[in-house]
C-alpha cells in the first residue's frame, strides 16, 4: 500500500461518522513508587510473578443500592500462595478498598448475584450458595425462600410473578412467592426400572412358571378371588398414579445438564448429556505425594475416543409427555446444546446448538407445543466458533431475539423475529464483538469490542434498534466493564500494556474521567521503567501483515548482541499483541530481560490468534504447524532483513501451543532458527483432548492426514539445533506422556543436542516460583550458549 493510499484511507475513516468519537488517549502513569533500592531485573526475581505485578480484581459486582463495588482481590506484595479474598470499595472517587469478612459476604451475597428480573422488573430472584432468594429492586430487601441441604438452582419467575420455578435434584419445583405451597413439576429418574419390570413380567408369562400360575387360577376359587382383589387394588393404584406426575427415565450414563421452565408452567426444556460408554481416561501419575505412594489422576479422554452426546427433551405439563427435538435433521443427538431460555410471556424458548462435527451452529425457537423453527443457521467449512460464541437472548418483551454470528467473517450482533424473519445486522466492520449485555430496561446493548483497533478493547453503548455506537471508554488499553444496577456508573477493570489490571470508577458517559480504586502492583515492581513494546507488522509470505510486539536492546539501554528471540504465545486462539496487559506477564518481563542482554525479541500474533476475524482464526484448519508456523518463519526472515540477524542466531520459545510451534520450527525449519525451548508442549495431537482438537483437526480415525502433518513426533528426525524440552510431570492438560514418547523417539533416532527438564509437582500452569526460576534459567542459558555473536553478562 502506497503512502498516499494509506493517507487517503485514514482520512476517510477519520471523517466517517462512525469514527467521530472522543480520541483514544494514553493512560496516566502508575502512582510513583517509594522503593529505595533499584529493581532487580533477574530471572529469580521476576519469576516471583504475582508477588511483583499483582493479581487483578475479579468477580466484580455492584451492590443493589449502587453504593458499593464488591470484588475478589489480593493486596499488592502478598505471598504467591495467597488466594483472592472478598473486598469492597465505595463507589466514590478516592475510596479505599476494605476487606469483607466471610460472614458479611454471606449476608450481602444474594444482593450481588445477577439473577432474573420479574416481568414488572420490581423483583429479582437469585441463587446463592444453593438457596433461592427474592430481592426487592426498590428497597433492596432480601427474602430467603429455601434453606435446604439439597442445592436449588436456575430460579425464575412465572409469567404472572406469583411463583418461582427452580431445579433441585434433577427435577423442577416451584414455590409460591407469598410463602405458600411447594410443588413438584417433574419426576425424572435415573435408570429404566419400569421397563425392566415389564420385560420380566412378559418373560414370566410365557415360561413354565406362567403355566403353573394359569393352572392355579383354573383349579381354585380361592386363588380366583385373591386375583380379583389384586386386580381391583391395581386399578385403584393406576388411577392414583394417573393423577400423579408420570416418571421420565433417563438413559444409561445420561445426566441432566440444564433445564429451562416456561413462565406459564406448561412446558420445560430439558438438556440431557450422556457419558461416552467405554471411553478410556488417560492416567497421569503423581510421584511426590503425602502418602509416599504413587497416586494416579485420570483427568480426560483423548481426542476421537467414545464421546458423550446431548439431546433436548420438550416436556409438556402437566401430562409429562416428552418430545425429543431434532436440531439437525433426523438426529436427536447433538455435539453441544444449551437452552438459552424462554421469553417473558412463555410462548417460545430459545435453543443454541452445535452439530457433532462442529461445522454447524443453529439457533432455534420452540413454541409452547414443542414445534421447532430455525431462527439462524451458521455453517463453516472449518469449524464454528469465534468470540461471544453462544451469546444469544430475548428482548423487546420477547418479540425479538439477538445473537452473535461470524456470518460476514467477523463476530457481529444480529437480531430477528423468533421465526428468523426480519433479520438485521446491527454491527459490521473488520472488528469483533467480544461480548454483549442487554440493559435491564431493554433500551440498550452494551458491547465490548475491538472496533477502534485490533489492539484495543473498549466499551460501547448502542440502541437496541441499531445505529451509531457510542464509545464510553477512551484510555488506550483493555477495558472490562461492569455496569451499576441504575446504569449510572461503571466499574472498569482496566489495563495497559505496561500497567497490570486494576479497578477504576467512571460515570457511564463518553470520555468521563477514570478514578483508580485499587493498586495491585507492588512498589518494587512500580520502581522499574517497564517498556511499552512497539507494535510492528511483519509481511507474511502470503501477503498478510502479521502484528508483533518488538523489544529492542536500545529500549533497555543495551547494545545489540547480534541475536534475536521469538516468543510464541500459547492457547492458539489467544491475543497477546495489543495495548492491554499480557496474559503472559512473566514472559513480558523475561522478554525485557532478554532485550537488556542485547537480544531483539518478537512476540507474534500468528495465524489462529484471537482478535482478527474468522479467516485468521481458521487459517490452521487441518494443519497445526502450517500457516501458524510459517508466520514464525516469516518473522525470522524479517529479523534478518530488518536487523541483520541470520536464522542461526534466532531462538524460539513458548509454552503449550507455543511449545508445540517451537518443536515444529526446529524439526521442520531448522535453517531459520538456532535454538529453541519447548515448554509443556503437545508432541502428538492424537493424544490431546476432544474439545479443542476435534474442532480443528477433525478426529484422528477420520482425518489421519491432518494429525500426521500436525504432530511434531513425526518430524523429530529433522532436529539439528539445540533443543530444551521442559514439562510438569502432573500436567493434566498436556500429559507428561507426550514428552516421554517424544523422548523415546529422539533416542531411537540417535539425536543429540537436546535435553529434557522435568518438574515433578507442577501441573500445566506452574505455580511455584522455584519451578519458574529453574525453567527460565535453563531457557536463558540455552540461548546464551548458542545465539549471541558477543555475550552480555
Amino acid at each position: 500500500m502506497t503512502a498516499m493510499l494509506r493517507f487517503t484511507l485514514a482520512s476517510l475513516l477519520l471523517a466517517s461518522p462512525l469514527f467521530a468519537q472522543a480520541p483514544i488517549t494514553s493512560p496516566p502513569p502508575l502512582p510513583a513508587s517509594t522503593a529505595t533500592k533499584p529493581f532487580d531485573l533477574t530471572i529469580a526475581n521476576i519469576m516471583r510473578g504475582p508477588e511483583l505485578y499483582g493479581r487483578p480484581p475479579q468477580q466484580v459486582a455492584w451492590s443493589a443500592d449502587n453504593r458499593w463495588i464488591y470484588f475478589r482481590w489480593v493486596e499488592p506484595g502478598a505471598d504467591w500462595r495467597e488466594t483472592p479474598k472478598p473486598y469492597r470499595v465505595r463507589a466514590v472517587p478516592g475510596a479505599k478498598p476494605e476487606r469483607v469478612a466471610d460472614a458479611q459476604l454471606d449476608t450481602v451475597g444474594p444482593l450481588l448475584a445477577s439473577g432474573v428480573l420479574s416481568a414488572r422488573r420490581d423483583r429479582r430472584v437469585v441463587e446463592f450458595q444453593g438457596d433461592i432468594f427474592v430481592i426487592d429492586e426498590r428497597t433492596g430487601n432480601v427474602r430467603r425462600l429455601t434453606e435446604t441441604v439439597g442445592r436449588e438452582g436456575d430460579p425464575r419467575f412465572s409469567a404472572d410473578g406469583t411463583r418461582i420455578f427452580f431445579v433441585r435434584d434433577n427435577n423442577v419445583f416451584s414455590v409460591d412467592v407469598s410463602g405458600g405451597s411447594l410443588r413438584q413439576h417433574t419426576d425424572i429418574r435415573f435408570g429404566g426400572a419400569a421397563d425392566s419390570a415389564r420385560r420380566a413380567d412378559s418373560v414370566r408369562r410365557v415360561t413354565q412358571r406362567g403355566f403353573l400360575e394359569a393352572q392355579q387360577l383354573e383349579l381354585f376359587e380361592a386363588i380366583r378371588d385373591r386375583a380379583r382383589a389384586d386386580s381391583i387394588r391395581r386399578a385403584d393404584s393406576t388411577s392414583l398414579a394417573a393423577r400423579r406426575l408420570p416418571p421420565i427415565f433417563l438413559g444409561k450414563n445420561e445426566r441432566i445438564s440444564s433445564m429451562s421452565v416456561s413462565p406459564r408452567a406448561d412446558a420445560i426444556m430439558v438438556v440431557l448429556t450422556s457419558q461416552g460408554e467405554g471411553a478410556r481416561r488417560a492416567a497421569v501419575p503423581r510421584y511426590v505425594t503425602e502418602s509416599g505412594y504413587t497416586e494416579e489422576l485420570q483427568p480426560r479422554t483423548k481426542v476421537g475416543d467414545v464421546q458423550g452426546r446431548s439431546r433436548i427433551g420438550f416436556v409438556s405439563l402437566p401430562s409429562g409427555r416428552v418430545t425429543w427435538l431434532r436440531a439437525f435433521g433426523g438426529d436427536t443427538a447433538l455435539g453441544f446444546t444449551r437452552a438459552v431460555g424462554w421469553n417473558q410471556s412463555g410462548t417460545h424458548a430459545l435453543l443454541f446448538s452445535r452439530s457433532f462435527d462442529n461445522k454447524t451452529r443453529t439457533i432455534h425457537t420452540v413454541d409452547a407445543s414443542g414445534n421447532m423453527r430455525a431462527a439462524d443457521v451458521l455453517r463453516d467449512t472449518a469449524w464454528v466458533a469465534g468470540p461471544c460464541f453462544g451469546c444469544a437472548g430475548w428482548y423487546d418483551e420477547g418479540r425479538r431475539i439477538w445473537y452473535v454470528s461470524e456470518a460476514d467473517g467477523y463476530a457481529h450482533l444480529y437480531t430477528s423475529r423468533p421465526d428468523g424473519s426480519d433479520e438485521r445486522q446491527l454491527t459490521s466492520g473488520r472488528w469483533e464483538v467480544r461480548d454483549v449485555e442487554l440493559s435491564p430496561d431493554e433500551r440498550w446493548f452494551y458491547l465490548h469490542t475491538n472496533e477502534p483497533s485490533p489492539f484495543e478493547r473498549h466499551f460501547y453503548r448502542m440502541s437496541v434498534n441499531g445505529g451509531d455506537r457510542t464509545r464510553i471508554t477512551s484510555l488506550s488499553g483493555g477495558h472490562e466493564v461492569t455496569i451499576s444496577r441504575d446504569q449510572r456508573w461503571l466499574a472498569d477493570v482496566y489495563s495497559h500494556v505496561n500497567q497490570p489490571p486494576d479497578l477504576f470508577l467512571m460515570e457511564n458517559r463518553p470520555g468521563a474521567p477514570m478514578h483508580r480504586l485499587t493498586l495491585s502492583p507492588s512498589e518494587e515492581w512500580r520502581s522499574f521503567s517497564w517498556i511499552k513494546p512497539e507494535i510492528v507488522h511483519i509481511p507474511a509470505s502470503d501477503g498478510v501483515q502479521v502484528p508483533a510486539h518488538i523489544y529492542r536492546p536500545q529500549d533497555m539501554g543495551a547494545q545489540p548482541n547480534g541475536a534475536a528471540v521469538i516468543f510464541v504465545h500459547g492457547a492458539g486462539y489467544l491475543q497477546n499483541v495489543g495495548n492491554f496487559w499480557s496474559e503472559y506477564p512473566r514472559e513480558y518481563m523475561f522478554n525485557q530481560l532478554l532485550a537488556s542482554k542485547g537480544y531483539v525479541v518478537l512476540d507474534v500474533d500468528y495465524r489462529a490468534s484471537a482478535g482478527h476475524g474468522r479467516d485468521w482464526r481458521t487459517a490452521i484448519y487441518r494443519w497445526f504447524g502450517g500457516r501458524d508456523l510459517q508466520d514464525q518463519v516469516d518473522a525470522a526472515r524479517w529479523l534478518e532483513r530488518e536487523h541483520g540477524i541470520p536464522g542461526d542466531r534466532v531462538g524460539i520459545y513458548g509454552g503449550s501451543y507455543g511449545g508445540f510451534i517451537t518443536l515444529m520450527a526446529l524439526f521442520n525449519e531448522p535453517e531459520h532458527f538456532g535454538a529453541g525451548a519447548a515448554i509443556r508442549s503437545v508432541t502428538d495431537w492424537a493424544h490431546y483432548n476432544e474439545g479443542y482438537t476435534a474442532n480443528i483437526l477433525n478426529r484422528p480415525q477420520q482425518d489421519s492426514l491432518a494429525y500426521r502433518r500436525s504432530s511434531p513426533i513425526y518430524f523429530a528426525q529433522g532436529l539439528q539445533d539445540p533443543l530444551l524440552i521442559l514439562h510438569g510431570m502432573v500436567d493434566t492438560n498436556v500429559h507428561f506422556q507426550d514428552v516421554v514418547r517424544l523422548t523415546q523417539r529422539l533416542i531411537e533416532l540417535g539425536k543429540t543436542g537436546w535435553e529434557l527438564a522435568v518438574y515433578p509437582v507442577e501441573d500445566h500452569a506452574f505455580v511455584r516460583p522455584s519451578s519458574w526460576t529453574d525453567e527460565y534459567r535453563r531457557i536463558y542459558e540455552i540461548f546464551q550458549e548458542n545465539l549471541p555473536v558477543r555475550r552480555v553478562p
